[in-house]
């Protein structure tokens, strides 16, 4: 067809559409809106679609009677009716619909429906007497078909309850999953063309969840129950639900790849080893897998792809998915708090699984397409600023309190301690762009449960204008990918001068310390799930990413990696010396950076990916731990490192400051709080940092902290001097004499392979010594006391 016949033909169908919507009965005074007496003339009817509608084979069963029940709270709650009966209230917002059905499902997946016909403030909602918990059930939403206005509903379409707290099966996407005819021959219009064929046999049901099974003592999840660690005081461990225990051979068999096995003694004793404070776990609300994922043979493993804000994933669940879930993920968070851990979501509240208009219809889209979707001016199509296909419309008073509820869900009934937001500037969006003002960023801080928990940004999305690292507003920490990218290239050997790593080691203040923000809103990372982990980042230059089946299209370019002269694993037994230095050099870096340190679960173990830097689909060995590692020595002997060098930020309050350095002389010897050093053993003067190096050294001063005691008085501490060399041969380097100290002690010096123990040696202050190449040096700063009593 042409390109003229095209735009003719589509506009002649928009014109029948809408003589179609002209005509149709109003109800009430309001267009398309039916009076409670009109909806059974509506349950059964069905929009024309442009292509002939396919009847089912069988009608489904005459649900029970239902009372009016109640529009609050959404969602299915358990309750009593009137008359005392136990049962269940439903409530759905569908704001443009027409009807709406409740779909109940027996043990044999028999279907029965019951009309919803109380609407209250556009929600549709019902008592219905005899339903309990470990119900399964759906909706069916009617109302018009018409995408060129952005109008998607489908009663054939089983709907997910945007708030069912539970989930019970998988999603597969055959075709009539879809709303549209996905096979339909003119494919650059088969959205438009309604399928009609039932989706029921296809897709999950939500499942009725007994406040028994979310709620447990009265104060189970006061604040005296929780970690609450400051953040200056806090170290991040991102780690898969399920990846993390798949492998691991002390949790039972039964027990891998679930809550319970997070829980488990054996993988707990891991992450109190290391000393982490928190966890961050990878999405766990219900996710479905993409289409051309399952047509590869592939899964969606790390779980971007959200279609249930309230529910545990159910694919993580060992207890069962009738609501077991639910128990079992609060069971893992009282046990991690138990050993003093916090337990931070990561969340996904930018898109959805829908995708964009040749996606599935699963939940919002049927519910209310217009009303839950941000829309480009052809409605038929999606905003997309998130490289999924949608966004969710965060402007709409209905998402926001989707989100806000969800969020709340999870911290008092669910017990979380945070969030870290995915793709946050998409939430932050306005009409035009990204604001700071925006009304999801205003809610959150006035909502007195939200603003209490730890608030972390991705602060991008793909969208123009996304990027905004260092704009978010206080309350809100954020990943800090300069972070990232000046570390790298400074162990790389590619940082043209000093001036942004410092900036990153020191806090990065040039990016949060206006507006009241601290040191801790910079959440340090050198990796994250998304690239290569640690071990392949020194190993690898270049992405291998063929198993994903996408002719290693996907995945960054941009690694910023060195693989120590050999691309991918190698026996040469000095590159791999190297390589295991270099690991330990960005280690190291990493927790003694003030800001919030954020290890990636597995780096401290030498987990490798085989070079793949996007293994979002690798729900197997390449995305799992491999606990095996621990029996080689030398990555043992990193666990260790990593270890001790979080003991030593736990012992060291000048090593994780909860306000930004002054960089000023304090009495009443004159030391800087921060002071940076040349080779040579002078201060650095603003030249020097416009000056390729490849070393410097940092001299953190423990006297007059910004901290108080309990009691108010003042906080000391030591005070020490980092070495960093990135350089390919060794460097004198004299160190700092009076009065920045008297002598110097050997902490930690990442050329020895074997950090077991402090190696303790006295270096005399004003002297040279030769520092190893691509090395990192720790010393504590002796006084004259301290002189004197090793005398003694």
């Amino acid at each position: 067809m042409s390109s003229a016949a095209e735009q003719e033909a589509r506009a002649a169908e928009h014109a029948r559409h809408q003589t179609r919507a002209d005509q149709r009965e109003t109800y009430d005074g309001v267009p398309g809106r039916p009076s409670a007496t009109a909806v059974g003339r509506l349950i059964g009817h069905r929009s024309t679609a442009v292509a002939p509608r396919r009847d089912r084979s069988a009608a489904p069963a005459a649900g029970p009677a239902v009372h009016p029940g109640s529009p609050e709270p959404l969602g299915a709650r358990p309750c009593r009716g009137p008359d005392g009966v136990r049962g269940t209230n439903f409530a759905l917002w569908a704001g443009g619909a027409e009807a709406v059905e409740l779909c109940l499902f027996d043990e044999d997946g028999r279907e029965s429906r019951c009309a919803l016909t109380e609407l209250t403030h556009e929600v549709w909602h019902g008592f219905v007497p005899g339903v309990l918990p470990g119900r399964r059930y759906g909706y069916r939403v009617h109302g018009r078909w018409d995408p060129w206005t952005g109008a998607r509903w489908n009663p054939a379409k089983l709907l997910l309850d945007p708030y069912a707290r539970a989930v019970d099966g998988e999603f597969a996407l055959p075709a009539e999953v879809y709303g549209h005819m996905r096979d339909w021959p003119q494919q650059h219009v088969a959205d438009t063309v309604r399928d009609d064929r039932d989706s029921a046999p296809y897709v999950p049901k939500g499942v009725v969840v007994g406040d028994d099974a979310v709620a447990g003592a009265p104060d189970e999840w006061t604040d005296d129950r929780r970690p609450k660690t400051p953040w200056a005081e806090s170290v991040i461990y991102e780690l898969h639900v399920r990846g993390f225990t798949m492998r691991h051979p002390a949790v039972p068999p039964e027990l891998r790849g679930t809550y319970a096995g997070l829980a488990h003694p054996a993988a707990i004793e891991h992450l109190t080893r290391l000393g982490v404070t928190a966890v961050e776990l990878l999405p766990v609300h219900q996710f479905a897998h993409e289409d051309h994922l399952l047509r590869r043979g592939l899964r969606n493993y790390w779980g971007y792809n959200s279609i249930g804000y309230f529910a545990p994933h159910a694919g993580y669940a060992a207890g069962g998915t009738r609501g077991q879930q639910v128990g079992e993920f609060r069971r893992m968070v009282r046990a991690l708090h138990t050993a003093g851990i916090e337990v931070i979501l990561d969340v996904v509240y930018n898109h959805t699984a829908e995708a964009d208009e040749l996606g599935p219809t699963l939940s919002l889209r049927g519910v209310d397409n217009r009303g839950y979707y941000r829309l480009q001016q052809d409605p038929r199509r999606y905003a997309d600023f998130t490289g999924c296909g949608n966004t969710l419309h965060v402007l709409q008073p209905q998402v926001l309190r989707l989100i806000t509820d969800s969020l709340r869900y999870w911290v008092t009934e669910m017990g979380v301690d945070g969030f870290r937001f995915d793709l946050a500037s998409a939430l932050a969006r306005a009409a035009h762009g990204v604001d700071m003002l925006s009304p999801f960023l205003a809610v959150i801080a006035q909502d007195p449960v939200l603003r209490r928990v730890k608030l972390i940004a991705e602060p991008w999305d793909v969208g123009s204008g996304g990027y905004q690292v260092g704009a978010f507003p206080p309350l809100w920490a954020e990943w800090n990918d300069r972070y990232r990218d000046a570390v790298r290239d400074f162990w790389r050997g590619a940082l043209p001068d000093a001036r942004d790593l410092g900036y990153r080691l020191s806090g990065s203040s040039d990016l949060y310390e206006r507006g009241g923000r601290r040191p801790y809103a910079s959440v340090n990372f050198i990796t994250a799930h998304d690239g290569f982990t640690l071990r392949d980042l020194v190993s690898y230059e270049r992405k291998h990413n063929e198993a994903n089946g996408e002719g290693n299209r996907d995945g960054t370019p941009d690694n910023r990696a060195w693989n120590c002269g050999a691309e991918g694993e190698t026996d040469d037994p000095g590159i791999r010396a190297l390589r295991r230095r270099q690991l330990r050099n960005l280690l190291t870096t990493l927790l003694l950076s003030t800001g919030v340190p954020m290890l990636v679960a597995g780096d401290e173990l030498g987990r490798t990916q085989g070079g793949n830097n996007n293994a979002y689909c690798q729900d197997n060995e390449t995305g799992w731990l491999d606990w095996s590692l621990l029996e080689d020595p030398g990555w043992r002997a990193l666990t260790e490192l990593t270890a001790r060098l979080i003991q030593l930020r736990r012992a060291h309050p000048v090593l994780r400051r909860p306000a930004f350095f002054s960089g000023l002389a304090r009495p009443p010897e004159g030391l800087r709080d921060l002071a940076w050093f040349t080779p040579h053993g002078t201060e650095m003067t603003e030249s020097d940092w416009y000056a390729p190096t490849t070393a410097l050294g940092a001299y953190l001063s423990g006297l007059d902290l910004p901290q108080r005691d309990a009691r108010g008085a003042p906080v000391t501490d030591d005070s020490f001097l980092a070495l960093l060399h990135a350089g390919p041969r060794p460097l004198s380097f004299t160190l700092p004499g009076p009065p920045w100290a008297r002598g110097y002690e050997l902490l930690l010096d990442t050329s020895r392979e074997d950090q077991g123990a402090p190696p303790g040696s006295h270096l005399a202050a004003g002297a040279p010594i030769q520092l190893p190449e691509r090395s990192v040096l720790l010393l504590r700063a002796l006084t004259a006391t301290d002189l004197r009593q090793k005398t003694e």
